[in-house]
């Protein structure tokens, strides 16, 4: 018995009217998402464009928004005129050291509140999620006293211990979510084989939230990077200042002059080791979004 098959051609659905069905969603989210990406990357654009524009651009009426004339003049005052790569070092040294100490003692924090299960867990976790919610503006007065007391003014103590402080209750929160989903049998199994509490949080559990990490670490790293107002406050060392504060410091020729150019190339330049960080680790990123998305 011989079986014959007729190919179904696809043809669009008609709509009542007797016209095609457009695909409004395949059409309008690209647009969407287009439009996003635009809106997010113009000030970006600008700050670049204007970096490189003769000063006779960045003032001219209409304005310039496509230059001809490029110069790199504006990026290499800022080295001839300030220590700029002083300031570049200083906000490195201040954001990876605040960094590696929010996760040094962020990550053992979580691991023992999401699986030692202390006294007074809940407790201490709600403190933890209470702190996150005040703005580190409101910490201002209170933490001028103390480095005031303790005289850690124009040390870079007074950047890494505060900015350590404020990044601890995210990192702690973060990393917990991520150990409490951790399969408990690797754990189980690494007591059996002889593993202390210690050993088996740093050989068996970090690698695996290795991502997790990452992520937490990048979201430290940024907000010690582009913090000001402590920075501008308990730093007046000229070379001990960190970019955004030598950003905002930079001034004309003349006190009528707005150096344009100079702020956008200083802008460039402090955006751009963010830019590679999160580029460098976004493997990394993706999967501990990832990650915490589903595991959510």
């Amino acid at each position: 018995m011989t079986v014959i098959h007729q190919e179904r051609k696809t043809t669009p659905t008609p709509t009542p009217t007797g016209g095609v069905k457009i695909p409004w969603k395949k059409i309008f989210i690209p647009i969407v998402v287009a439009f996003v990406v635009l809106f997010s990357l113009a000030p970006v654009l600008w700050q670049l464009l204007t970096s490189v524009k003769v000063n006779e651009d960045i003032v001219a009426v209409p304005t310039v928004y496509f230059p001809t004339r490029y110069t790199l003049h504006h990026y290499i005052q800022l080295f001839v005129r300030r220590p700029f790569w002083r300031y570049i070092l200083n906000s490195a040294f201040v954001s990876i050291t605040s960094t590696a100490l929010a996760l040094l003692i962020g990550a053992p924090a979580a691991y023992a509140l999401a699986r030692l299960r202390p006294w007074g867990a809940k407790v201490i976790l709600a403190g933890v999620l209470i702190v996150t919610l005040f703005p580190g503006i409101l910490l201002f007065l209170g933490l001028l006293e103390i480095i005031q007391g303790l005289r850690l003014a124009n040390n870079y103590l007074a950047l890494i211990i505060p900015y350590t402080a404020i990044n601890l209750p995210l990192t702690i929160l973060v990393l917990r979510s991520f150990f409490e989903q951790l399969p408990k049998d690797l754990e189980d199994a690494a007591k059996v084989d002889g593993y202390n509490t210690w050993q088996m949080l740093t050989q068996i559990v970090l690698p695996m939230t290795l991502p997790a990490l990452v992520t937490t670490g990048i979201l430290t790293f940024i907000f010690a990077w582009n913090e000001f107002i402590f920075a501008l406050t308990f730093i007046t060392r000229e070379d001990m200042k960190t970019i955004p504060v030598a950003a905002a410091q930079l001034g004309g020729s003349s006190a009528f002059e707005i150096p344009y150019g100079a702020i956008a190339a200083a802008t460039v330049l402090g955006t751009l080791p963010l830019v590679l960080l999160v580029l460098f680790f976004q493997r990394k990123i993706v999967q501990g979004l990832t990650a915490g998305a589903v595991k959510g």
